[in-house]
């Protein structure tokens, strides 16, 4: 069940890229040379990108699995939506994704994998949950404290889900709907951001459009 408040961290593009960086390293560091990496769609899309480009290798290709949905919302199985399209057949793959939560997404993309025939398979993600059981050959930083982590290519996406998880049947303000989620998420967003997120459930016929003023009326 999914508590009504819990802890998150909001990623930075320059932290986040720092993390693909450290994550190439410790791939570097242990000889592993890949064949092919596998992006998890879709929030391994990015953080492959950035592997690849440190290991200075250029064949990527991606899968998707979908297990959550947004604000931290989790489906009751992980499954492969969109499969490999190339041949791993007695191939080395390297699989990314951006972290390990329950680690659900990394075990059905492993098993996915060896189903292909592929030779030998590992796993990295830029952040490693300790509350996952399932453990990547590689990571940029673990994670000892749970706090649902919020890239920042996922961030609108994120936190208009988060937002309205904190409306009530009352009308809310910007203002309210911000304090709302740093009450309950111990998120504290700008100004422009929180406008940008309330005018979304405007659109989307959440909110009535006098909730998108200005958080200081």
């Amino acid at each position: 069940m999914i508590p009504e408040s819990f802890p998150c961290q909001l990623i930075s593009w320059d932290e986040s890229y720092e993390l693909g960086r450290r994550l190439a390293y410790e791939i570097k560091r242990s000889g592993f040379r890949p064949d092919l990496i596998v992006a998890i769609g879709r929030g391994g899309y990015v953080p492959a990108r950035v592997v690849s480009d440190f290991l200075l290798f250029s064949l990527l290709a991606s899968i998707k699995i979908e297990h959550w949905d947004t604000a931290a919302c989790e489906r009751p199985l992980a499954s492969v939506r969109f499969p490999l399209a190339v041949d791993v057949q007695s191939q080395k793959v390297l699989i990314i994704d951006d972290v390990t939560d329950t680690g659900k997404t990394l075990r059905t993309a492993v098993d996915y994998m060896k189903g292909l025939g592929a030779a030998e398979i590992r796993t990295g993600v830029l952040q490693h949950k300790t509350v996952s059981p399932f453990v990547p050959d590689y990571y940029a930083e673990k994670v000892a404290e749970w706090r649902w982590i919020i890239y920042p290519w996922a961030a609108h996406e994120d936190l208009v889900g988060l937002a309205e998880r904190v409306l009530s049947e009352e009308d809310q303000s910007a203002r309210e709907i911000g304090e709302r989620l740093k009450e309950r998420y111990g998120l504290i967003l700008e100004e422009s951001t929180l406008l940008e997120v309330v005018e979304e459930l405007v659109q989307m016929g959440k909110v009535e459009s006098r909730a998108s003023t200005r958080c200081d009326r």
